[in-house]
């Protein structure tokens, strides 16, 4: 605020005052980045359990990094890595460890696959993730949604592999994609045991109770279903893959921090 004096008639005018440098004017802080409260990075609770993040790369059924994927990792709330000790536990105790494909999925995420969808246009990887199946009606039937419970951080999606783990060749742009429907020795070389369909397989082949599957892969998807249901788990019927906690801390919140260490702690 700047103040004025003025003398009164008659009088002279008071020495002017010493000029003051202006005062710096105030920056704000910059904001901080969102923080996940109660999260942990799966590896720190477990470095046992696998991962092949495929949101952080380009095997997915977008064909590139997925937005707020910054590093390829599973964050977790801190009661559902605890729940997936106890499955990695009674896994290895039968020969078998877990692998994650994705966990903590942030909203922005959610919001780059919607985006997708509605630009019919890319589609350069429905050969091998919705090959029999249109690209508008991922949504219609399930397949996709937006909120998504990994957005609240105890969802999951996740396989099997033998132990010893077998090699799993690199992903390789630009080669010739084959059906996530095909048998296990055509489809991508994923080093899980055989599920009856690949990852992120768009087809009814991958409802958890198809009777068409081979019965080896039905036993291994009632071995996933039974180790994570143990462990208090829920499976959502029309992906092998997909569990949720169920005493999950955030049932109503959806978060959009970056998959980045940065995020929790």
């Amino acid at each position: 605020m700047l103040a004025a004096s003025i003398g009164g008639c008659g009088r002279s005018s008071p020495e002017p005052a010493p000029s003051t440098p202006p005062a710096p004017t105030p920056t704000s802080a910059p904001a901080a980045a969102p923080r996940l409260p109660g999260f942990v990075v799966l590896a720190d609770v477990d470095p046992r359990i696998l991962t092949d993040i495929r949101y952080a790369g380009a095997h997915n059924f977008v064909g590139r990094p997925i937005a707020g994927y910054r590093e390829p990792l599973c964050l977790l709330t801190r009661e559902a890595a605890e729940a997936l000790r106890r499955a990695q536990d009674a896994a290895l105790a039968g020969g078998h460890s877990l692998k994650v494909y994705d966990c903590y999925r942030p909203q922005p995420a959610a919001e780059d696959f919607l985006a997708w969808a509605k630009r019919p246009g890319e589609q350069q990887m429905k050969g091998e993730f919705y090959p029999r199946l249109a690209k508008s009606a991922l949504f219609d039937q399930g397949y996709l949604g937006t909120p998504t419970s990994h957005s609240r951080g105890s969802t999951l999606d996740l396989t099997l592999v033998d132990v010893p783990t077998p090699s799993q060749p690199p992903y390789a742009p630009g080669r010739p994609l084959v059906p996530c429907t095909a048998p296990a020795g055509q489809r991508f070389a994923d080093n899980s045991v055989d599920m009856g369909t690949g990852f992120d397989c768009f087809d009814s082949l991958a409802h958890t109770d198809n009777p068409r599957v081979t019965d080896s892969a039905r036993e291994n998807r009632r071995l996933l279903r039974r180790l994570m249901t143990d462990a208090g788990f829920v499976n959502y019927d029309r992906e092998w893959w997909h569990y949720r906690y169920r005493d999950e801390p955030y049932p109503d919140t959806y978060f959009d921090a970056p998959v980045a260490r940065a995020s929790v702690g």
